[in-house]
């Protein structure tokens, strides 16, 4: 062999093994906690935002090229899907404590298995959301008092959702997976395909085909699938730290129990925060196609606003199951304390550029001055809260992460069904007027902010107190006892 030869070998087993470093699960027992949170947390976060991506472009296609209704409709179906999904909602928050904790516990048979029995259940809630919910879209829009100038539209997109929903259920279920075992880099990748690819789509089936709001839908179900496939083509090469096979898929009264016990307030909650927003949703459509259309622009810049706060609330599940797993609750303490500074600060810039560039952003989405500027004092009404919720989801993420996922359901709730829905109605009679005649946007915005102030103070005072600790739940089949192993 030449030297040339020797070289570039030299040279490509190096590259390989940096690759492979970089690639490989994340062992956040170890090191600075900070260091371990950031290195999670921002390929995770530039991933949550691609993801968005998914949504924004449709609104943003179907806006430019189809027209204001079209937006309306692609937007205001969100509430309905959120719901319909819960099934899997549950599923994935379950999944990603589960592995964290194994996986920081070295218990490969325990992460071999919840890996499996995880798969197996998201097939069975992804044939459950695919049979049902194209039968009540319909029912649902028409309950929400969904205009009639769009409820064909949100049908169209919602049903075309719902048939390709495996592609958007294993995406998330296998790339929490990667990041239970401190892996964010590999889901990011295969991501950032699917996004470009879906952009392409999008343009393609709009443009060029004419299918309008169905393209889209098309697009998004596409580019979903191929995500999700390159996440599975990563876990299979994982084999070094666990085994997926026809045995661990089978599914397993213990492991599928507990991925429902722990994931199952998290479902919960989801369920009842979308059905919230769809009450929500049906004042916001009562106040005219102008507040829809509003209301849509916001929450997708509000999207992004909020991605670095659940990126940083996942980060902290996953890095206290580790480190719960492994029974380092000094290093969760030290995580929450510098975990907290890191997601506030962030959350602040975003706050700035928002204020800063907000007319900008809303002005990807429409031509009409009036519908921006709106927008645009809507988004400043919630700015301040997004540094409120940075709080919530870091402190959420830690119980969460320890297994205690019933303390952030009950706030969640409190905040959703107590608070906000009940306040946003009322702030709606008492801001009426000729030009508003049900209600004024102030009062959806608003009651937002307040339900996250509170969601804040609720959440310190819980962590604070340490009532949490006492529910943790540490996975790991019990043992038997000595005289039964001896039978």
């Amino acid at each position: 062999m030449t030297t040339a030869a020797v070289e570039n070998k030299s040279i490509i087993k190096r590259l390989w093994g940096w690759l492979t470093r970089i690639f490989a699960p994340r062992d956040m027992t170890q090191g600075a906690p900070w260091k371990r949170i950031a290195e999670f947390a921002v390929p995770m976060l530039i991933g949550n935002v691609a993801q968005l991506l998914y949504n924004t472009v449709d609104t943003a296609v179907v806006g430019e090229f189809v027209g204001d209704n079209a937006l309306s409709a692609v937007g205001s179906s969100g509430p309905i899907v959120n719901m319909l999904l819960t099934l899997f909602i549950g599923i994935s928050t379950g999944a990603g404590i589960m592995v964290a904790q194994c996986f920081g516990a070295k218990d490969r048979k325990g992460l071999s298995h919840t890996i499996g029995n995880c798969i197996s259940l998201t097939f069975i809630a992804g044939a459950i959301i695919m049979i049902v919910a194209p039968l009540i879209t319909r029912p649902l829009l028409l309950l929400l008092d969904t205009p009639a100038s769009i409820i064909d539209w949100c049908e169209q997109y919602l049903n075309i959702l719902f048939i390709g929903v495996y592609g958007g259920c294993f995406y998330n279920i296998l790339s929490g997976i990667l990041r239970g075992l401190g892996d964010s880099l590999s889901a990011l990748l295969f991501l950032l395909l699917a996004t470009f690819i879906n952009l392409g789509l999008d343009l393609y089936f709009v443009i060029e085909l004419g299918l309008g709001v169905s393209g889209v839908a098309l697009a998004t179900v596409v580019a979903q699938f191929i995500s999700a496939f390159g996440c599975l083509i990563r876990l299979k090469m994982l084999s070094n730290v666990f085994d997926l096979n026809w045995k661990m898929l089978k599914p397993d009264r213990y492991y599928a129990g507990r991925i429902i016990s722990l994931g199952l307030p998290a479902g919960l909650t989801q369920m009842i925060f979308s059905a919230s927003a769809m009450i929500v949703q049906a004042l916001t459509n009562s106040l005219g196609e102008l507040m829809i259309a509003c209301n849509v622009i916001v929450m997708r810049v509000d999207g992004f606003a909020m991605m670095p706060n659940f990126t940083f609330g996942n980060t902290m599940t996953t890095y206290t199951g580790q480190n719960v797993g492994a029974g380092r609750m000094d290093r969760v303490k030290q995580g929450t304390a510098q975990g907290l500074k890191i997601a506030v600060g962030t959350s602040a810039v975003m706050v700035c550029g928002i204020l800063i560039f907000g007319k900008y952003l809303m002005d990807i989405f429409t031509d009409t001055q009036y519908l921006i500027d709106l927008s645009y004092r809507m988004m400043c009404v919630l700015a301040v809260g997004y540094i409120a919720f940075a709080v919530t989801q870091v402190l959420s993420g830690v119980m969460r992460g320890a297994g205690d996922t019933m303390t952030p359901m009950w706030i969640s709730l409190f905040n959703t069904v107590i608070l906000r829905m009940p306040l946003a109605y009322l702030l709606a009679y008492l801001t009426r007027c000729p030009e508003w005649p049900n209600g004024r946007p102030i009062a959806i915005f608003g009651s937002l902010l307040i339900a996250w102030t509170v969601g804040c103070l609720l959440n310190i005072i819980v962590y604070k107190s340490g009532h949490w600790k006492k529910r943790m739940r540490v996975v790991g089949r019990p043992q038997a006892a000595p005289a039964e192993a001896a039978e």
